[in-house]
């Protein structure tokens, strides 16, 4: 039975904050950026045809809604550790800008526990999801204390030789097989995923009351239902799963063994404009009403989200080197192509990207809208970020912007035709100097100026390519 409790019955009834909110002042920040990392040499004719950038006040933005958003369900005093996905983003300097919003890390990864470490993340907020963690993976994580949810039996036995004491934070991944979202390579709940002890095959969902039952030490339940292209009602069905099974194994155990429910991340973003939908405010809300035990205070909670976070936040803009037309159709040739975005070329439908058409100084451009293809700078027909998409028509030197990149693009490249990864700025926004140029009428160039740009990833060089390629192995093979 679920336990209500008065913040969740006042979340049913409360109206949802504007979705728009922040939209405008999103977009305004946007073109000041892009204005400014023209003149300030960030693209350039030469050496950086392109650059990724991102809002630092977007990510503060983000952290602070969601947080906002579960607050105003939880139980007063009820323990709520929200973590970011480090695959998303994995950049340190990204990674401490979170922790600074109070959000801690999962990983999946060495590679990804080492840069949350790097970015100073303490081991009690950090989480290691994977499925495929080896030994001496858990080991580490044992002894820097660091939440681990096992994926298999196979991995719980391994926990059970490595004997954790009571006060290890470990626990199980399950998954509901609720069936798949709108993109079936980023559905996690399927009869067949990878992912979890699947609880609908014959027999699985007793083991796991069993395997509670036998290991005191596993006070944890992890589900991961979420993703791009899954409704939230399939997000807080899974949720609602894994709480039952909660209620469940206590019940077996007789006691509050299981003690902390970890309800993963996945929610969609919106990549078709500036408005944010659906909100963390409204996810909150779907579970405080379809869930209200969960938000009672008897179970602490672990939320995983990441592209909800970080995508509003990145804008990937590029220099168009030529433009050409075949067949009819205009095309802008820029150096923004399966590089750095990788999920959006080869699979266009279910990652398309806005694009922003901006002029030679960074200004938006206003014309008349022409159907064209955004190509990228890789040997290959299909490298197009978008195909026979209507916007002002681009020129030789003009700028094409790749929107809402901040999660999966900076940090995700593929190394094509050893193209060389761009480099990652983060930016800030004086409004003074804003206001002052829409008083005096002035050109942009005051509000260009007062943008400010925190280098987070160096472009990458030419040097760094032939090194990372074996350069200082030359005769290896002879």
């Amino acid at each position: 039975m679920d336990h209500a409790h008065p913040a969740a019955s006042a979340a049913s009834a409360a109206p949802e904050a504007p979705a728009t909110a922040h939209a405008g002042a999103l977009a305004a920040r946007r073109d000041r950026a892009v204005r400014a990392a023209v003149a300030q040499g960030l693209v350039d004719d030469a050496r950086q045809p392109v650059a990724a950038l991102l809002d630092v006040a977007s990510v503060r933005e983000s952290a602070a809604a969601l947080r906002t958003a579960f607050a105003a369900v939880t139980a007063d005093g009820q323990d709520v550790l929200h973590t970011f996905a480090v695959k998303a983003a994995a950049l340190v300097p990204v990674l401490r800008l979170l922790t600074d919003c109070g959000i801690g890390a999962e990983v999946a990864s060495p590679g990804e526990l080492a840069l949350a470490r790097a970015a100073g993340v303490s081991p009690a907020r950090t989480v290691l999801d994977s499925p495929a963690k080896t030994g001496a993976e858990l080991s580490e994580a044992l002894a820097l204390g660091i939440a681990v949810n096992a994926d298999n039996p196979q991995e719980l036995s391994r926990l059970d030789a490595l004997r954790p004491s009571p006060a290890a934070r470990l626990g199980l991944r399950v998954n509901p097989q609720l069936g798949g979202g709108a993109i079936d390579a980023m559905s996690t709940a399927t009869a067949t995923s990878k992912f979890g002890v699947a609880l609908r095959d014959e027999g699985a969902r007793d083991w796991v009351v069993r395997a509670y039952r036998e290991r005191p030490w596993l006070t944890r339940l992890h589900c991961h239902v979420g993703s791009q292209g899954m409704a939230l009602d399939a997000m807080a069905a899974g949720v609602r799963a894994t709480y039952e099974l909660a209620e469940e194994i206590n019940a077996a155990a007789g006691r509050r063994q299981i003690d902390t429910l970890d309800i993963g991340g996945g929610l969609p973003v919106n990549f078709a404009s500036d408005e944010t939908s659906p909100t963390f405010d409204a996810y909150a809300r779907h579970l405080a009403r379809t869930v209200p035990g969960l938000f009672d205070g008897r179970y602490a909670l672990v939320t995983e989200f990441g592209r909800a976070l970080l995508a509003r936040a990145g804008t990937v803009l590029a220099r168009v080197e030529y433009a050409k037309s075949a067949g009819g159709r205009a095309i802008a040739v820029t150096h923004a192509g399966a590089q750095v975005a990788v999920r959006t070329v080869f699979a266009p439908d279910a990652w398309p990207l806005r694009v922003r058409a901006y002029d030679a100084q960074g200004r938006p451009k206003d014309a008349p809208a022409v159907r064209q293809d955004i190509a990228g700078p890789c040997c290959f027909a299909g490298d197009l970020v978008a195909r026979d998409r209507e916007l002002p028509l681009l020129a030789a030197g003009d700028h094409a912007a790749l929107l809402d990149t901040g999660a999966y693009y900076f940090s995700n490249p593929f190394g094509y035709n050893s193209l060389p990864r761009p480099g990652v700025y983060g930016f800030t926004c004086d409004d003074a100097p804003r206001e002052r140029e829409s008083a005096n009428g002035q050109d942009g160039g005051a509000a260009a100026a007062a943008v400010r740009f925190l280098p987070v990833r160096e472009p990458q060089t030419l040097d760094d390519i032939v090194a990372e390629s074996g350069g200082a192995r030359r005769d290896a093979l002879l």
